[in-house]
């Protein structure tokens, strides 16, 4: 297995994806409230934090299938941040028997078409590339990011993005795959999900994630949980608040 992981914890294990241009850093805060519980697993997807980039289009799905197999978990609690939690919804999708249970954080979802805004200030990001800085700036300047940029972890925040900005450079497909105006694929059929699914979102979170909430009203077996005073990025500022509602669902939907 050559992806970067690490493991706290013993009991049920819990694998938890973090969010584009982060690393396993964006559950810094969640693993020391769950690890006394559950084995928590958190690992850089490929090109992020310590895992090496990739040679070609990433597949992250079968990545994510591929640790499971080498770490010998047959069945896991699966929790996904942001695009994370698309990649986490795409494998219950494709692999419900290895899901017991789905956690989404405000997650993206595969297919979804973003609004015109969020569109415009993803390619003002493109065009100061490959100035490091400027990007990370713009990055941060998201109206959904203000919660967390004007809190304790602003430098966490800075620190992570502006990491994986600079990983992202080592390869080529991040501004020509991750998001390709007018190519998406198609939305999963989310009433379909055959696992029983949490989704946790910041009250100050943008509109667009609001969509996407909307769209997995549709999942049959799905609670929704908001966080006031929080964005985009709740794991890290209301990580207490996070992990008190993980665990109060994974007790009661055993």
């Amino acid at each position: 297995m050559d992806l970067h992981y690490e493991i706290q914890g013993k009991g049920e294990p819990i694998v938890l994806m973090h969010s584009g241009m982060a690393d396993l850093r964006d559950w810094e805060f969640i693993v020391g409230q769950l690890a006394p519980t559950y084995k928590c697993i958190a690992f850089d997807g490929r090109g992020a934090g310590k895992s090496p980039s990739p040679v070609e289009i990433p597949d992250y799905v079968e990545d994510l299938k591929n640790l499971l197999d080498f770490l010998d978990i047959e069945q896991t609690v699966l929790v996904g941040h942001s695009i994370g939690g698309a990649i986490a919804t795409d494998f219950a999708m494709a692999y419900p028997q290895r899901v017991s249970k789905l956690v989404l954080v405000a997650p993206g979802l595969t297919g979804y078409q973003f609004s015109p805004e969020m569109v415009q200030h993803f390619e003002k990001i493109q065009a100061v590339a490959p100035d490091i800085q400027k990007m990370v700036q713009l990055s941060l300047e998201l109206p959904n990011y203000k919660v967390v940029m004007a809190s304790p972890q602003r430098d966490h925040m800075v620190s992570m993005t502006t990491h994986n900005t600079q990983r992202s450079l080592e390869w080529q497909y991040l501004w020509k795959n991750v998001q390709v105006w007018g190519e998406l694929p198609a939305i999963p059929e989310l009433n379909k999900l055959a696992v029983k699914t949490l989704f946790i979102i910041g009250a100050e979170d943008s509109k667009d994630c609001f969509c996407i909430a909307d769209i997995f009203k549709q999942v049959p077996d799905i609670r929704f949980a908001k966080i006031s005073g929080a964005d985009h990025m709740v794991n890290l500022t209301h990580p207490m608040e996070v992990s008190s509602i993980i665990k109060e669902f994974l007790i009661e939907s055993k």
